[in-house]
């Protein structure tokens, strides 16, 4: 029998297989409500095994508008009609972080937001999908995977004084681009995994939807006995299994990092940007609101106070956490050194609650994306680090080390980073039927639907939703789409937030295909859920020139540029079925 990996192991198929499994959680959140919907036009009434659903209301806690409010009034009725027993209201914590309660070694779990992969921290398979899939999940408890190839990253080592597990990812991250692990699982292997807590561990595992993964996995060993408070045997790779990369880490070698504006693969040393001004900062978010993270801010800022003019937020991870940290001393320290601590929730971090900053300011945060507009302005930018440097700089107001060093740190791989382009008001990106995007690598979720509109447009107002497309990157578009029309795209399209409104919106406008490089994991289950052909064929992009003419043929999978072809592998019977019958909603009533 083949040597197998985590995933090889966790699904029993080789990878690039497509298996069909029953996960054992299903997480939804604030977005429960427009999945709500979608169930009712799948024909769901009860769920499939409402034990296995978890659902938090957290990313517009406490609510911000009567829509918001009525949206969780009726996530609670649904929760109690349902016989939903995996519930927590708004102010318990994050999703992610609530996660720890119920995530075990060796099961499958997925949910409706692209940071879902955190619970590989605890030996899961744990994967984001789409609002639509979730609700498919509903209903029939089950949906399909490919089992992903793997990469294998061994640490060595312990990390340095003041050089944290922010840092680590991000060094991860700058040096395999924020598309380097699409649709791949990552292990983590070595001793140096040992030296790593289960908040490090969180953390990391975060941050790896950064890169494309599907999923980051640590493995069952002392750290996760001593969390569980019991010993686990999991699930681990074999000795000898196939990686599609290997990469080794001497975590002893790291330094301060930070990922600036505007895409979290733009990694450099802090040195490197030592000085520069910042007028607001945020420690917390499912990445770094832990009480370890808390208490490494507080070190940091005990008995001092945070620049004049800088407004500091702390948003701690959940209640729990943030009533440990007042029994610790932690917030008085916070509030003393002129910080504002908020109710345990995702606002600040994608714009839809406190803390959005104003016009031409530097923010530096502990989040996990720095898009242009992530935090609700797109007239300010964003700097990611870990909660010792973000502490500190709030102190100077501007960007400064935790680590002093006789030397400057420089980071090694500038070479790799990556940042999408915009398109100007004067360009026409429009040919023939054609939208050529063909030199926009990263195009993000964010920039084709801006996260402040996600709770106020539900993902099932595909009208309403249209004329917001890709309003952050080409503002023709919305109003000069037509039925037909095919969009060729760069590198890593759909990255970011697993938010299906992009590819509703992009079906509605009557988009026949997006022709990529290469796509984001979610987008693309999102697209393939709604009906959308994602063509990942690099080498017919490249070939493409204002106003070839393109042909599509999807059952035997050629696509013709002017007079060249080139051929792709089709998809499987049932993918086809969802696209053909126009996405998984009319797929499932016709299963019926």
């Amino acid at each position: 029998m083949p040597k197998q990996t985590f995933t090889e192991k966790i699904f029993g198929a080789q990878a690039g297989s497509v298996v069909f499994h029953k996960p054992d959680i299903v997480l939804s959140h604030d977005n429960t409500a427009s999945i709500e919907s979608t169930f009712k036009k799948m024909g769901g009434i009860k769920v499939y095994d409402p034990q296995r659903l978890l659902i938090v209301l957290d990313h517009n806690a406490p609510p911000t508008s009567s829509k918001l409010a009525n949206d969780y009034q009726q996530i609670r009725n649904f929760v109690r009609n349902q016989g939903i027993n995996k519930f927590h209201d708004a102010g318990d914590g994050i999703c992610h972080q609530l996660m720890g309660k119920y995530a075990r070694p060796g099961m499958v779990i997925v949910g409706s937001d692209s940071h879902t992969c955190t619970a590989g921290a605890f030996n899961a398979f744990a994967a984001g999908i789409d609002r639509t899939e979730t609700a498919g999940l509903w209903k029939q408890g089950e949906t399909w995977f490919r089992v992903p190839d793997s990469i294998k990253i061994t640490l060595h080592g312990r990390l340095p004084e003041y050089v944290y597990a922010k840092d680590l990812a991000l060094y991860i991250i700058g040096m395999i681009g924020s598309s380097g692990a699409d649709y791949m699982s990552v292990e983590f292997h070595g001793e140096g995994v040992k030296t790593l807590s289960l908040a490090d561990r969180m953390t990391i595992a975060n941050l790896s939807s950064e890169m494309g993964a599907k999923n980051a996995v640590f493995p069952a060993d002392e750290p996760l006995h001593a969390f569980l408070g019991k010993r686990t045997t999991g699930v681990w790779a074999d000795s000898g299994a196939c990686y599609h990369k290997e990469y080794e880490i001497d975590l002893d070698l790291l330094f301060p990092l930070v990922s600036c504006p505007h895409h979290v693969d733009n990694v450099k040393s802090v040195d490197e940007v030592a000085g520069t001004k910042i007028s607001q900062a945020l420690i917390g978010t499912c990445t770094n609101g832990r009480l370890e993270d808390l208490r490494i801010a507080a070190a940091i800022l005990k008995d001092k106070k945070v620049a004049e003019g800088l407004q500091l937020l702390i948003t701690p991870a959940s209640r729990e956490i943030y009533l440990q940290a007042v029994k610790e001393g932690l917030a008085e320290i916070f509030l003393l050194a002129g910080a504002n601590i908020l109710t345990p929730s995702c606002g600040p971090c994608l714009g839809t609650g406190q803390g959005i900053p104003p016009d031409g300011i530097n923010i530096i945060s502990t989040a996990n994306r720095n898009f242009l507009g992530r935090m609700g302005n797109t007239k300010s930018s964003i700097y990611l680090a870990s909660p010792a440097t973000v502490a500190l700089s709030a102190i100077h107001g501007e960007i400064t080390s935790p680590a002093a060093s006789a030397e400057k740190s420089v980071f090694p791989y500038h070479i790799r980073q990556s940042a999408t382009i915009t398109v100007s008001a004067s360009e026409n990106r429009y040919t023939n039927g054609v939208w050529n995007y063909k030199d926009a690598d990263n195009l993000n979720t964010d920039q084709m639907f801006a996260g402040n509109l996600t709770y106020e447009i539900s993902s099932s107002q595909p009208e309403k939703i249209a004329p917001h497309l890709l309003k952050g990157f080409d503002e023709k578009f919305s109003s000069c789409v037509r039925k037909g029309d095919i969009m060729i795209c760069g590198e890593n399209f759909g990255c970011g937030s697993s938010r299906e409104h992009p590819a509703v919106g992009l079906v509605y406008a009557g988009i026949r295909a997006v022709l990529v490089k290469s796509v984001s994991r979610i987008f693309f289950r999102s697209a393939i859920n709604q009906g959308l052909p994602i063509l990942v064929i690099p080498d017919a992009v490249e070939a493409y020139t204002n106003g070839d003419p393109v042909l599509i043929d999807m059952t035997d999978g050629i696509i013709a540029i002017g007079n060249k072809k080139f051929h792709f592998s089709p998809l499987p019977d049932k993918l086809m079925q969802i696209l053909e019958q126009g996405g998984l909603v009319k797929w499932i009533n016709g299963e019926q």
